[in-house]
């Protein structure tokens, strides 16, 4: 089975998330896949394959080498997002794609004229979607990279590596992917998750992030006699967006410049709920950014009378450049597997996170590398099929290089 199969294979698989569900995983069909993908690791041959009642699949490919090496893992999350369908996916391969539009169904274009990234795979075999669900390439592209890489260690025995670890979860499309991950089981040195974009990104910088919850009391009154009684807690939600800083938004701000972002909105006269997430890269700045929001809160209280506003701010991840920083040797690993695998690197922060920010904190140092999909979340979502197997051939080199290291 060839990298396309086993991408092919995999998307056959409903594994969508659910932020409105306190399992875990949060939907019972991630498991469903889970198990497929257990029996699988099993028969391409690797040992201590496991996976456990909450959908994380830990397995090995032991050593060849007699000399020791450190230990090191690869890991991707199988969930697809929330935001869009994962349903019935109904992909199909453009071949050597020439630069025009692209008919993914009747009426529904992917076009470069939106999309120029297209562009820069003319020549390539793209992977697309019907235009009805999202393609599943985040990340189910990174497990057919790890997978596959793996079959070709077993296969050319030629190629020297110390002991490698995969591990695939659930949930990390919910921001829940880390939380039951087990580091001291996974046992390695560092790893690096495969869950990133276009081909050549290696990323080791991401948000601080938080989330807001904002609650506003009014006093609701027939609207006929609430002269000096009604408090209208939807205007006090209208006065508090105003507040909030109109070129720091998401729509407003690129690379390492940080936003706020308001996701949601309930309100009625007694009672408003804004949700907020707070995102910057300098950890200083996401600090200041928390006690302005605090502030805000603060401030309305004084004019409308205590209690009226209340916040609660939680943070969620932080930037793993703190992490890594320390231990730029597995930076330089990957930048070395590139250039043998024909690939420029694209350093560059992530405006988001990974997995591998908190398994960062966790203990386990683990920049994100391209899995090679683009437009991800969206019926939008394709994958060229060189990209894939570019990162597999990353993957091998990573781990041919992480033997010599210690060498």
């Amino acid at each position: 089975m060839d990298i396309t199969e086993r991408f092919l294979n995999y998307t056959k698989f409903d594994t969508q998330s659910s932020e409105e569900s306190e399992t875990v995983p949060s939907t019972s069909k991630q498991l469903i896949f889970a198990r497929y993908l257990k029996e699988e690791l099993e028969e391409i041959g690797l040992q201590d394959v496991s996976l456990n009642d909450k959908g994380y699949i830990y397995a090995t490919l032991p050593s060849n080498i007699k000399e020791e090496a450190p230990v090191i893992g690869f890991i991707s999350h199988y969930d697809t997002s929330p935001d869009c369908s994962g349903a019935n996916i109904k992909p199909h391969i453009v071949s050597n794609y020439s630069g025009g539009d692209i008919e993914l169904s009747e009426g529904i274009m992917l076009s470069p004229s939106k999309f120029p990234e297209l562009l820069q795979h003319i020549g390539e075999d793209l992977i697309v979607t019907d235009g009805h669900t999202l393609l599943g390439a985040d990340d189910k592209a990174g497990i057919a990279e790890i997978v596959q890489a793996m079959v070709y260690l077993k296969e050319h025995k030629e190629i020297k590596h110390g002991k490698i670890r995969v591990a695939f979860n659930p949930d990390e499309e919910i921001g829940m992917g880390a939380h039951h991950f087990d580091v001291e089981k996974f046992g390695c040195e560092w790893a690096y998750t495969m869950d990133g974009g276009d081909v050549g990104e290696l990323e080791f910088e991401n948000f601080n992030a938080a989330s807001a919850k904002i609650t506003i009391k009014g006093v609701s009154v027939h609207p006929g006699y609430a002269k000096d009684k009604m408090l209208n807690a939807s205007l006090l939600a209208a006065e508090f967006v105003g507040m909030i800083p109109a070129d720091e938004t998401p729509e407003t701000t690129e690379g390492y410049q940080g936003f706020y972002h308001l996701t949601g909105m309930q309100t009625q006269t007694e009672l408003a709920k804004l949700s907020y997430i707070i995102r910057d890269h300098d950890r200083n700045k996401f600090e200041d950014r928390k006690r302005f929001i605090q502030c805000i809160v603060d401030k309305m209280n004084k004019k409308y009378g205590d209690a009226t506003v209340s916040a609660e701010i939680n943070d969620q991840y932080y930037n793993m450049k703190e992490k890594i920083d320390p231990q730029m040797h597995v930076i330089d690993l990957v930048l070395r597997a590139m250039q043998e695998s024909g690939v420029t690197p694209k350093v560059r922060p992530i405006r988001g996170g990974t997995d591998g920010a908190q398994l960062s904190f966790k203990g386990l140092p683990c920049p994100n590398i391209f899995a090679g999909g683009i437009n991800f979340h969206g019926p939008y979502e394709f994958v060229p099929i060189q990209s894939m197997e570019k990162a597999m051939q990353v993957i091998v080199n990573i781990c041919k290089l992480t033997a010599e290291y210690n060498s």
